[in-house]
Parts: C-alpha cells; structure tokens; sequence
C-alpha cells in the first residue's frame, strides 16, 4: 500500500480521550425557591419533627447591623445634624439658620411629637 492519506492520519490521532468520559451528562435542574421551601416542609414532616413552617413572610432574619438612617424633620432629606437646644434634626446649615434657629418652642415641640420624641415637662 501506498502513503496513508491525510483523513486516516486524522482518524488516527482524533478519537476517544481517556480523560473524558463518554456518558452524556445530565442536565442540572434548577429549583425555584418556591420548590426548595416546598420540598424542605416535606422532609421535616417526613422526620415528623416540629417546626414553623417556612413562608416568604415568615422567614425569620436577625436584626440588621446597619445604623437607623435619620431624617430631617423640617425637610424630610437625611438629617445629619441635631440642634443642641431642642433636639430638631436638620439637613444642613441653611435649614439650620432659617428655620431651626428662630423656632419657637411650642412649634419645635410640635416637630418633635410629629417623630415621637417630644419631651412634655409639667
């Protein structure tokens, strides 16, 4: 016989690689969180162990570790700052000098019950 041709050569050196394995792979299932709750409540019930059932509105989360965000009271905007003499929060310097400062107080007093943290003195 004569020289090889270049589709056998290529049949030689192409073929089945020990390090592959020739099973189809089985496609992966993904599972709504719906599904995973639902199958969870069946297995506790299978091991009939008591529990709350797990809900979207039940789930029970642990405080958060983020500060509580403090709202001016005069402009609604984030309250970075709070008046020493009555307690008001405010956005910046000019709320401050235009509003807060000349307040008086039965109308801080007012701002104050309106956040819940007004201080009645008898």
């Amino acid at each position: 016989m004569g020289q090889p041709t270049l589709y056998e050569l290529s049949q030689i050196t192409v073929g089945p690689h020990s390090f592959k394995s020739n099973k189809p792979k089985a496609a992966r299932r993904f599972k709504p969180a719906r599904q995973l709750l639902t199958d969870e409540t069946k297995y506790l019930q299978s091991k009939n162990l008591k529990f709350d059932t797990p809900t979207y509105t039940s789930l029970v989360s642990p405080p958060t570790l983020k500060p509580i965000k403090k709202y001016c009271d005069i402009t609604g905007l984030e309250g970075k700052y709070k008046c020493p003499s009555n307690g008001i929060r405010f956005h910046d310097v000019e709320v401050y000098q235009e509003v807060v400062k000349n307040m008086t107080t039965s109308l801080d007093q007012e701002y104050l019950s309106l956040r819940g943290a007004n201080v009645v003195l008898k």
